[in-house]
């Protein structure tokens, strides 16, 4: 079965084609890096109206590549995210999906990240400990299989990746944050600055903004303050708290791996520590599949699909959509 999926939660125009699955036969992401990166951010009426133009192209070039002019069903992100940038993806899926006469299902994007290791490992061993970290969510979650989740953790404030574009604003290193500052870091000394380490010692939850505070106050201290240490610095506290709580996660739970994924995932100085932090197998995604892309999506409503149905043309997109947890 060939599966076309549509990913536009936020500023990535997705569309990929996924076989049985697991089996990647086109991925196409179209970025709106440029048109935002002016803003310091992404600007929401902006990549609504990016992804109406860039969108229909993408849809093409994705089942070009796959060499089949329809699919037999179509997915797509229904939440969370914007929701102008949801309405163009969902509104799409559907009206394809019923000129092509196929079924239609509405995918979390979250749990669609959760399907990044599922098309490049095929051999994964569960229960795995998956740390979802991007712009919008920083998670920790049990999975003891696809579609089996139980949420462990997650941030009482700032996610990790709205830290690091924050913090690289203020450092004036531009958007996105997340590149900029592991690009500057590898420049500087993580210990030239005690920054704090939140919640250390408080379970699975994560916080982040006092962080983002403290560079602001160690700025203000020591403004001669090279910007590589600063960035070093805030990264190095980052990444202690996401391994270490990952790495308990392990431990406490008995599982069989450790997964990373979301766009922090993309993070070098994360990619390293993770797998030394734990004694199972490190489940390290692709930069490709770190990012919003649409073969995720279109893993994740395979098996939505297989298991639970097609979703009704009615559904409608849910900006504050919960992590799918499962009792």
């Amino acid at each position: 079965m060939n599966l076309l999926g549509i990913e536009t939660s936020c500023d990535e125009t997705a569309a990929a084609v996924v076989a049985e699955g697991r089996v990647v036969r086109s991925s196409v992401v179209s970025s709106q890096i440029d048109l935002h990166a002016r803003y310091g951010g992404v600007v929401p009426e902006i990549a609504g109206r990016a992804h109406v133009e860039l969108l229909m192209p993408a849809v093409a070039e994705a089942l070009a590549g796959a060499g089949i002019e329809r699919p037999d069903a179509v997915a797509a992100t229904y939440g969370p995210g914007l929701i102008g940038s949801l309405l163009v993806g969902l509104s799409a899926a559907k009206a394809l999906a019923m000129s092509w006469d196929v079924p239609f299902v509405g995918v979390n994007h979250l749990e669609g990240h959760l399907f990044a290791p599922v098309i490049e490992e095929p051999a994964l061993e569960w229960p795995l400990v998956v740390l979802l970290v991007s712009g919008g969510h920083t998670l920790l979650v049990l999975a003891k299989g696809p579609g089996h989740y139980r949420l462990l953790g997650q941030t009482i404030d700032d996610a990790a990746g709205e830290a690091f574009d924050k913090v690289a604003r203020f450092l004036g290193l531009g958007y996105p944050g997340g590149p900029a500052i592991d690009r500057v870091a590898k420049e500087g000394d993580p210990t030239a600055f005690r920054l704090p380490r939140a919640l250390m010692d408080g379970g699975y939850d994560f916080s982040f903004s006092g962080l983002k505070t403290a560079v602001v106050r160690t700025v203000e201290r020591h403004p001669e303050a090279a910007t590589a240490d600063l960035a070093a610095s805030f990264q190095a506290a980052v990444v202690d708290v996401l391994v270490a709580k990952a790495a308990k996660a392990v431990r406490d739970l008995g599982a069989a791996g450790l997964c990373l994924g979301g766009g922090v995932a993309a993070n070098s100085l994360l990619r390293a520590r993770a797998p030394e932090a734990v004694d199972v197998p490190t489940y390290v995604p692709s930069l490709a599949m770190c990012t919003d892309n649409a073969a995720m999506v279109a893993a994740a409503g395979a098996w939505r699909l297989a298991n639970d149905g097609p979703s009704p043309l009615s559904l409608g997109p849910d900006p504050n959509l919960a992590f799918p947890a499962t009792p």
